[in-house]
């Protein structure tokens, strides 16, 4: 049976960059669970449904083919053939993502995705509900955490290096926490520390401290 790390936390609090890295030093492949928030987001858009509206965006997800292949170490998505690239990384998509991702089709939808992975091979997967919805009874559970601040640096560096916004720490805080605000109140699988899961706080940890943490954490079996 597939070993799973599940890693949840809000966003800038250095899941994808721990969950690359444990990845990495122990042969499993990663899983970016909101990238496929954002497929969905992405192609709501493009279709011209009103992400307000549950019935809408429910059936559009329904309706959208997603291919997940290993490559590099971690599972990459398709859609039609194409890889969506950095076209769900923009702020368009970050107002938008909370609103689809609080309907229960589509949760279910992703859910659904996320379990079936496991028969790729051993995972470490992000998000925000993977130790509390998706992976529940996984052993290696954690809850990364950060200061609004360092979260909101992280994500405006992040967002300049790829050349997809240039938005001040300032608006970058006041939409991670609209996000947070959002992801933490939804009615279905809602952003919280998952009972049993390790916290960590990342705001003056280095990348390797917290990926040593992680590490040192698993049960022993797991560990190379």
């Amino acid at each position: 049976m597939a070993k799973v790390i599940a890693i949840d936390g809000p966003s800038g609090s250095g899941k994808s960059s721990t969950s690359r890295r444990v990845a990495d030093r122990l042969g499993f492949l990663h899983v970016d669970s909101g990238a496929l928030y954002r497929i969905m987001t992405w192609q709501c858009l493009a279709r011209g449904v009103d992400t307000t509206d549950p019935a809408a965006v429910a059936a559009c997800a329904e309706s959208v083919g997603v291919e997940c292949r290993p490559e590099g170490g971690a599972i990459a998505y398709y859609v039609e053939g194409e890889a969506p690239g950095n076209r769900i990384r923009t702020p368009e998509i970050n107002a938008h993502a909370s609103h689809v991702a609080t309907v229960k089709a589509v949760r279910d939808r992703v859910t659904a995705i996320l379990r079936g992975m496991t028969a790729q091979g051993d995972l470490v997967v992000e998000g925000r509900d993977i130790t509390t919805a998706v992976f529940p009874d996984s052993p290696a559970r954690f809850y990364l955490t950060a200061s609004a601040e360092a979260r909101a640096l992280r994500r405006q560096r992040e967002e300049v290096a790829k050349g997809i916004a240039n938005q001040s720490a300032e608006a970058v805080k006041a939409s991670l926490l609209a996000r947070d605000a959002i992801d933490s109140t939804r009615k279905y699988a809602p952003l919280k520390k998952a009972d049993g899961a390790l916290e960590i706080d990342s705001t003056e940890l280095t990348l390797d401290q917290v990926v040593e943490t992680v590490l040192a954490a698993l049960p022993p079996d797991w560990k190379k």
